[in-house]
């Protein structure tokens, strides 16, 4: 027999198995349920894996509006000076587009007569370039500075706080910041430096952040806090065409020992962290339900050993070897299984493309989410890796009946 078909033989032997009439009408019935379990886990396993893609990117993407590429800070203190950081040999790395200094601070604001603690944001004219802030604007419109003025873009919760309007010139908003250094007397009003500015615009990332930020001009912190052209960090912006590991090994070449150099991932890593977390989690839940599931092959298999014994002295007496019987089981397990990875992955990933085609599943809530419908996005590395859950699954499950067939290899079965 030639080599090729001496290994399919168990392949075509399962085959014919699994599409055979049986005796008994329960193991036709045990198979298909077999089979539409494991496609419910498969399709199950997709679904989930890809909303929870799309609530990851989507999150990711309102993050980043408000973080830069990458974030040059300094390893130990607190802010450094722009004439000792060659910040014009940035903008030789290729990929660089551009590059914002930001200056950092906590403080306080007042309207009227509500006040707010916050983090106060110093950014320069490139800042809405280099972080794309700009774009979640929801009132008004990323003003700074205009006709010496100073504005603040403030973040939606601490609009909301300070009952802050965009259209009045004539409350303006003042900040407080804390004195550098020791300061002489008790005095309230001589530990903080104050100035005064008008709300430009209001953005809205997220709320933990909307509570917390304030976006003021960099010049005005610089002189409330009797800096020179000290900032707390470098924002850049790079070209998402370029190769970002190797334009991160250039900065931070550029940047030096003393400073660290994080790209967009590093500076949200324990929300990435989390995410990641939560997703396996809920896939290896998925996976034990799987596994719960393949136990109908099990049963499958063992019914299908009992109704073919008779087969199996017959197969022993043309040659057949012990274990050439047992991967033809194997083989039906494994035939199982992959019906039900086809079908489920199939299935999954034509609801998944639907929800992102049609948005067949709303947000409950009208007006209070960013998005209408559960956000999803099909990844490729996703499927393959329930393919391969589910193949493993499959085989396991298929070898726990095998051990029937060594009893009907070493003596005859009776009616």
């Amino acid at each position: 027999m030639p080599r090729n078909r001496k290994l399919n033989l168990p392949l075509f032997i399962a085959w014919r198995y699994l599409f055979a009439k049986k005796t008994h009408n329960a193991i036709n019935i045990i198979t298909l349920v077999s089979v539409t379990g494991v496609a419910v886990g498969a399709m199950a396993l997709v679904v989930v894996l890809s909303v929870f893609n799309g609530f990851e990117k989507l999150i990711l993407s309102l993050f980043n509006s408000f973080h830069p590429d990458f974030e040059i800070t300094l390893i130990e203190g607190k802010t450094f000076s722009m004439s000792d950081f060659p910040a014009d040999e940035l903008n030789s790395v290729p990929g660089v587009l551009n590059y914002s200094e930001v200056l950092e601070e906590t403080g306080l604001i007042r309207y009227m007569d509500r006040q707010h603690l916050v983090t106060l944001r110093g950014a320069d004219e490139n800042y809405a370039a280099v972080t794309g802030v700009d774009t979640m604007l929801v009132r008004g419109e990323f003003l700074l500075t205009h006709n010496e003025r100073d504005y603040l873009v403030l973040g939606q919760g601490v609009s909301l706080v300070v009952n802050a309007s965009i259209h009045d010139l004539l409350n303006p908003i003042e900040v407080y910041l804390p004195r550098r250094g020791r300061t002489a007397g008790l005095h309230p009003s001589q530990a903080f430096r104050s100035s005064a500015g008008f709300a430009g615009g209001v953005f809205a990332v997220q709320s933990e952040y909307d509570m917390e930020y304030v976006i003021a001009p960099v010049r005005l912190m610089r002189r409330l806090l009797d800096y020179e052209d000290q900032v707390s960090s470098l924002f850049v912006s790079t070209d998402p065409s370029y190769n970002y590991r190797v334009i991160h090994e250039q900065i931070q070449e550029i940047a030096g020992p003393g400073y660290l150099v994080r790209n967009r991932l590093q500076q949200q890593d324990f929300l990435y962290r989390i995410m990641r977390s939560e997703k396996w989690a809920i896939f290896l839940i998925l996976s034990f339900i799987l596994v719960i599931a393949a136990f109908n092959i099990v049963g499958s298999l063992t019914m299908l050993v009992i109704e073919k014994r008779r087969d199996i002295p017959v197969l022993r007496s043309m040659g057949a070897a012990r274990n050439t019987i047992g991967k033809v089981f194997l083989m039906e397990g494994v035939l199982i299984s992959l019906a039900g990875a086809v079908f489920g992955i199939t299935a999954g990933g034509l609801i998944s493309w639907l929800q992102m085609k049609y948005g067949l599943i709303s947000l409950q809530g009208e007006g209070v989410f960013i998005v209408d419908a559960y956000p999803v996005s099909v990844e490729l590395t996703d499927l393959l890796l329930v393919g391969v859950t589910v193949f493993c699954i499959g085989i396991l499950a298929s070898l726990l009946p095998l051990r029937r067939i060594r009893a009907y290899t070493e003596k005859p079965p009776s009616d």
